[in-house]
């Protein structure tokens, strides 16, 4: 049995080669939902989908977001229809009285449709349709999930972080935006002052969460702040990863990351954006897996390996150094 924790791509790029180390049907999956916004009514929440689209066999695996060869659409004629209104595009946030209002788990996060600023398919609408409905009849995002699983025939467990609202919100020199705004709708580029996950003071890990968390568990090549940082400020999830043994696969190598906004945003979290910045970002890590070419000297054990995630087999490869690993620490 195992778990693994899952935000952005880093960690699902992990699991497409793990079905022969680590069973689909005796692992779990742990995904970050700071990233979550609703958007035109409907709750988006990207990390858990990519996850759940890969246990479906459904990801579209080209940009390891979305449903593979799924149309666009609505969400084509939604950005016509702003143009052609003359009204400005998105991301368009609702008032500050409506981010606390309505449905609780969309708190801080609402956007409208209006110009709609991430790209959503035809397919992952309805998903995103199905799961709104789903709480609006009194289930809870856990629960939503897991139906939703079972309708893609998802080969293992999906868990979403909490089913309480925790928003990632990036502060910058012009004002605080939500990590879709500052990572889509603006590419990344904004100055970060600093990252704040809104709500983890009082959120809760489910308790299906905190029985996965008992498992040995692994953290892919994830961004250290706004992936698994999200998860890690909640009390309940921080406490349980120091009780387990954890191995972590580095995103970076030495001081040069694999993909994504981490650099930045370590260095606005205090970290040095660095293997040795992931170390200092993850004290519950009990070993790391780093890439043959990292000098990094760590005072935790190290198994080294080609940490490259452009295929299958280099995911099976990362998957056994994974392995490798939590046999020195189990």
């Amino acid at each position: 049995m195992g778990t693994f924790l899952a935000g952005g791509t880093g960690t699902p790029k992990l699991l497409a080669g793990t079905d022969d180390i680590f069973p689909p049907a005796e692992t779990t999956v742990v995904a970050n939902t700071g990233d979550d916004v609703e958007l035109g009514g409907l709750l988006v929440c990207p990390d858990v989908d990519t996850c759940l689209f890969q246990a479906g066999e459904i990801l579209d695996t080209a940009t390891w977001w979305g449903i593979a060869e799924d149309t666009a659409e609505t969400h084509e004629y939604v950005r016509t229809l702003t143009a052609e209104a003359g009204l400005d595009g998105g991301p368009r946030y609702l008032a500050d009285d409506r981010q606390t209002a309505g449905r609780e788990l969309a708190r801080w996060r609402r956007f409208s449709a209006v110009g709609e600023f991430m790209h959503i398919g035809d397919r992952d609408r309805a998903i995103h349709t199905m799961r709104t409905s789903l709480l609006d009849e009194g289930y809870t995002l856990t629960e939503a999930t897991r139906i939703l699983g079972d309708a893609l025939g998802a080969d293992r467990e999906i868990l979403p972080m909490s089913d309480d609202p925790v928003a990632s919100i990036v502060h910058t020199p012009d004002g605080p935006m939500h990590f879709q705004e500052f990572w889509v709708a603006h590419d990344g580029t904004p100055a970060v002052d600093s990252v704040e996950f809104r709500g983890a003071e009082s959120a809760t890990a489910t308790d299906a969460v905190s029985d996965a968390l008992s498992d040995p568990v692994v953290i892919g090549p994830s961004n250290p702040i706004t992936s698994i940082g999200a998860m890690t400020a909640i009390d309940g999830i921080a406490a349980a990863l120091r009780e387990t043994p954890v191995v972590a696969v580095s995103p970076f190598v030495e001081d040069q990351v694999f993909s994504g906004p981490a650099a930045k945003l370590m260095d606005a979290a205090g970290y040095e954006p660095s293997t040795a910045g992931v170390a200092a970002a993850y004290p519950f890590v009990d070993a790391f897996v780093l890439d043959d070419a990292d000098g990094t000297d760590l005072d935790r054990p190290t198994v080294r390996t080609d940490t490259t995630l452009d295929t299958r087999e280099d995911a099976a490869r990362v998957a056994s150094a994974v392995k490798t690993a939590l046999e020195v620490v189990t």
